[in-house]
């Protein structure tokens, strides 16, 4: 099931969280307040609930209240489905593969982070233990989602469908 944040408009693109741990969502959450981040958050806490939202199956069917992200935050160590089950699934979709994906994991294996690159991440970040590297991290999914945000809407609107091809990537 999917948990919005306080003041998510129904029908803007944001942010989505894939998340199993209420603690890091808690950080996290805190953390993005504090760099004043504007766009919706929706969290989503296990891999199949994860394509069962970006899909708009079942309860996310309705895409006013459930619109895709404009950026996916995603664990690698999930239950029911790994997040690397779901970004491979993300980038065989069409309408999903222009989402940019930043991956948020406890995982410091090199071979995880070899694949989810692979797969398209656009970055690979470990967990970061202290509040510094918290901040820090809420400071560049900030910047992304400024950026990505915008950018996405401005695609989708230009191809209503979403079946073009991914844009080059965008240089932070």
């Amino acid at each position: 099931m999917v948990k919005e944040a306080a003041g998510a408009a129904k029908g803007e693109a944001g942010l989505l969280i894939v998340e199993d741990d209420p603690d890091a969502l808690f950080l996290l959450k805190r953390a993005f307040t504090k760099v004043g981040l504007s766009v919706p958050v929706r969290v989503v806490m296990d891999g199949e609930d994860a394509v069962a939202y970006l899909s708009g199956r079942g309860a996310y069917a309705d895409r006013t209240r459930h619109p895709l992200p404009c950026l996916v935050l995603l664990n690698l160590k999930l239950p029911k489905k790994s997040g690397l089950e779901v970004l491979e699934w993300i980038r065989q979709q069409p309408r999903l593969r222009r989402i940019p994906v930043v991956i948020v994991t406890t995982s410091g294996e090199e071979r995880d982070r070899q694949r989810a690159m692979e797969l398209g991440a656009r970055e690979y970040t470990i967990k970061p233990i202290d509040s510094g590297g918290l901040l820090r991290l809420a400071k560049k999914v900030h910047t992304y989602t400024r950026l990505f945000c915008t950018r996405i809407q401005t695609m989708m609107e230009q191809d209503p469908d979403q079946t073009g091809t991914p844009p080059p990537p965008l240089q932070v």
